[in-house]
């Protein structure tokens, strides 16, 4: 089967709030750059739209008929994922392989700044009879799995602090991102503890934006463009929902994730043939957790690295140069999106200040977050 290839991406600013626009002009924005960047016309080029969405962030059911306009998807295939923007490039990856098409936009977005009920719709997904009537805020859920994955693991709040500050001061030179900021352990540490032992800086904090990418197949891609990414490998796994039948001190969703991708792409020995990775990091334990689960080092030794500064963005395995969610913004499902943008942008050379240098090969991993155990990992590379 011929190879698939990302060809064109566009996003809009990542903000934490973005009143003066509605989330048709966001895609508008973000469907523009894309198009643009990969050189075709939505009207007469593109096969299959696929939205990355969920009707209960939107607050409109069967949100896909919101969809057409912007996107220039009008009387065309539009297809709804209702899970992250990384699924939706699998889903795209998937189609064009069976040469049932040969190029695909994948739309995800978040206009979180909308949402009055935030908690009460990541309530609304616990178990109705065993876990929603407990109450409380659902993230008492990451407390207490960031508690089970100290205690097996021997990491340290200070290396969970760590996390923080490394993807918040990568955050300052990404100019997509919202939160970038300089501080240190003291200050993570210091924050207010909000779910026991998770802190308020710990946490990522929501953010609008918009992004956009255009998949191609082989032939199609090598005539548009000089620069195509390929899309080497892919991965999913959704683990039980069910929270007292769940490892807790594990991401299984991630270790399959990574098992399938990597064997797609052939890679046998992450830690050497990968050169930088965008990992799940809603919460400080998570980019940790995520690390361990990729097989980027033996469990319980990802602190290790970060202390040792292998996942610096100048480091032997940068993670998270962009910030990751805690420096740029938890984009519900469009932060798989977010994180393969990064990896197109460092594999072309285009990253700016934050760019890792000689970069071939990257891994992008998304977590769907709480209560969810649900998971993917794309494997993107510059060479054919």
């Amino acid at each position: 089967m011929r190879k698939v290839a990302i060809i064109g991406v566009g996003s809009t600013e990542i903000r934490s709030t973005t009143p003066d626009v509605s989330y048709k002009e966001m895609m508008f924005e973000a469907a523009t750059k894309a198009y643009e960047d990969a050189g075709i016309d939505p009207r007469k080029d593109v096969d299959s739209f696929i939205t990355s969405a969920e009707d209960y962030w939107e607050g409109y059911s069967i949100f896909d008929e919101f969809v057409p306009d912007q996107l220039g998807a009008v009387l065309k295939p539009v297809f709804t994922v209702s899970a992250d923007g990384l699924f939706g490039i699998i889903n795209a990856y998937m189609q064009i392989r069976t040469g049932l098409i040969d190029i695909a936009v994948v739309e995800a977005h978040s206009k979180a700044s909308d949402m009055l009920t935030f908690e009460g719709i990541v309530t609304f997904a616990l178990d109705p009879v065993y876990n929603r009537p407990l109450g409380g805020h659902p993230f008492y859920i990451a407390g207490l799995e960031m508690m089970r994955y100290l205690c097996e693991t021997d990491t340290t709040l200070e290396e969970c602090a760590m996390v923080v500050v490394k993807n918040k001061k990568n955050a300052l030179d990404n100019p997509y991102a919202a939160f970038g900021a300089k501080i240190t352990v003291e200050d993570v540490l210091n924050s207010e503890v909000m779910f026991y032992p998770l802190k308020r800086l710990e946490m990522s904090p929501l953010a609008d934006g918009a992004i956009v990418m255009v998949l191609a197949a082989e032939e199609v891609a090598k005539r548009l463009t000089d620069t195509p990414i390929w899309v080497k490998g892919v991965g999913w796994c959704s683990d039980t929902p069910q929270l007292e039948s769940r490892d807790w001190g594990r991401a299984i969703y991630a270790e399959i994730s990574a098992k399938m991708a990597y064997k797609m792409a052939k890679i046998t020995q992450p830690q050497k043939q990968i050169d930088l990775i965008e990992i799940d990091d809603k919460f400080s334990y998570k980019e940790l957790q995520h690390v361990e689960a990729l097989g980027l080092c033996e469990r319980g030794e990802a602190g290790i690295l970060l202390r040792e500064g292998a996942t610096e963005k100048d480091g032997d395995l940068p993670v998270n140069p962009s910030g990751g969610s805690l420096g740029c913004g938890n984009l519900l499902e469009a932060d798989g999106l977010k994180k393969a943008l990064e990896l197109v942008l460092q594999l072309r050379g285009e990253a700016g200040k934050r760019q890792v240098p000689d970069a071939k090969t990257g891994v992008a991993q998304v977590w769907r977050g709480i209560p969810t155990a649900t998971g993917a990992v794309v494997v993107l590379s510059r060479e054919y």
